[in-house]
């Protein structure tokens, strides 16, 4: 079971950090708080098996689960963790993408994708916006 939990989290965390800083931001997710969450959670990891591991492309985050076998129960509590924001991010932004996709093409279709533009756009245009997408955007927290 530990070791299931364990690649979950990694596989998660490997996608989500893979999608960068601009996915996690339109969710209202700080991504240098995820990646310092399991820096500081799997600090012993890194500095044992990755310290040599060139930043980049996912290169670290390989060599944690290459050693998944030895991770202490705090590294796997900080990947697994990560993994659960990031996944709330993903179920919030597929809402709001349901929601608000009529919204988004009428108001906001000039605006460039990431970095929460589009959000910041719908919240700008607020009551304009049909039921539907300003309920999303309340219930995720966005307005």
């Amino acid at each position: 079971m530990k070791s299931t939990f364990s690649k979950l989290g990694i596989a998660l965390g490997a996608f989500a950090i893979a999608a960068g800083v601009s996915f996690t931001a339109e969710a209202g997710i700080s991504s240098d708080g995820v990646i310092e969450e399991i820096a500081k959670g799997c600090e012993k990891e890194l500095t044992e098996y990755c310290s040599n591991v060139t930043v980049g492309q996912g290169r670290v985050l390989a060599c944690i689960y290459a050693h998944g076998d030895k991770l202490s129960g705090r590294c796997e509590y900080a990947m697994y963790d990560a993994a659960a924001k990031l996944e709330r991010a993903v179920n919030a932004l597929s809402y709001i993408a349901n929601e608000c996709l009529d919204d988004a093409e009428k108001h906001c279709a000039k605006v460039e994708l990431g970095e929460g533009r589009v959000i910041n756009c719908l919240k700008g245009k607020k009551t304009e916006l049909d039921n539907r997408c300003a309920q999303a955007l309340r219930d995720t927290g966005m307005m």
